[in-house]
């Protein structure tokens, strides 16, 4: 299938979105002419869900970068907290820049589909965020607790709370679980946000790429629906956003 085919469909449901590959290009080559940083100077670190398909459609030219440190737990949550951000900011090059990509995931199948993928080898569908849509699930059945976290199942039930706060915005949206990724999506954004706040970075830049992370059919690959493309100048603490510019030739 055509790329512009293929991104028609995922477009239906994210309009600005472009393929994960085409985003890692457009920004390798930003670093370079604008920061003047090749991609072995920039660490990397990603918040997105543990899902093993985020790591079968990972792209292959990420690997140029430094990394990279797994922040994100189930749905991209970085439940590594504080202790890992502040791991992570120590390995940065002292004439470099760390690099956060984070965000929820969700499945879009190649019949348009969404919350499904087709995963390699398995005669069915399958969700995508299956943590999303269990919670999901739940919320809609009124089986969610307020406050109710335990340690057996944790992020499962982080997830859950995070919904719970927006019950009402989640099951009155026309697509209730692409509005929960958009809820989910808003509080892994405040809480990466609130730790680079509390985090010393010994490096020159700082940048903050948050997205939904759009999953699909092996053969279809994946894409990205950027919504934070900030860099900051760790000197100055200017943050600047390049978003626009990034999405503008798409």
């Amino acid at each position: 299938m055509l790329k512009k085919k293929r991104l028609a469909i995922i477009r239906k449901y994210y309009p600005n979105a472009i393929t994960i590959l085409d985003s890692v290009n457009k920004s390798i080559d930003y670093y370079e002419e604008h920061l003047n940083l090749e991609p072995s100077k920039i660490m990397f670190a990603d918040s997105i869900c543990s899902d093993d398909v985020n790591s079968i459609q990972y792209p292959a030219r990420a690997q140029e970068f430094l990394g990279p440190f797994k922040m994100g737990g189930l749905d991209g949550f970085p439940f590594t907290g504080l202790t890992g951000m502040g791991a992570f900011a120590s390995h940065v090059p002292d004439e470099g820049a760390v690099l956060i990509y984070y965000g929820p995931h969700i499945g879009i199948t190649k019949n348009g589909d969404i919350g499904e993928i087709h995963r390699i080898g398995q005669s069915k569908n399958t969700g995508c965020c299956g943590a999303a849509k269990g919670a999901l699930q739940k919320l809609q059945n009124n089986q969610i607790t307020e406050g109710n976290i335990t340690d057996i199942d944790y992020q499962m039930n982080t997830i859950e709370q995070i919904m719970f706060r927006q019950k009402d915005r989640i099951v009155n949206a026309s697509i209730p679980l692409q509005e929960a990724t958009e809820v989910i999506y808003e509080a892994i954004d405040t809480r990466i946000n609130e730790l680079v706040g509390l985090t010393r970075y010994n490096c020159k830049h700082l940048i903050l790429v948050g997205a939904i992370l759009i999953n699909s059919d092996s053969d279809m690959g994946s894409y990205t629906a950027t919504k934070r493309f900030d860099i900051i100048d760790l000197k100055t603490n200017e943050r600047k956003s390049i978003l626009e510019e990034i999405l503008s030739s798409y």
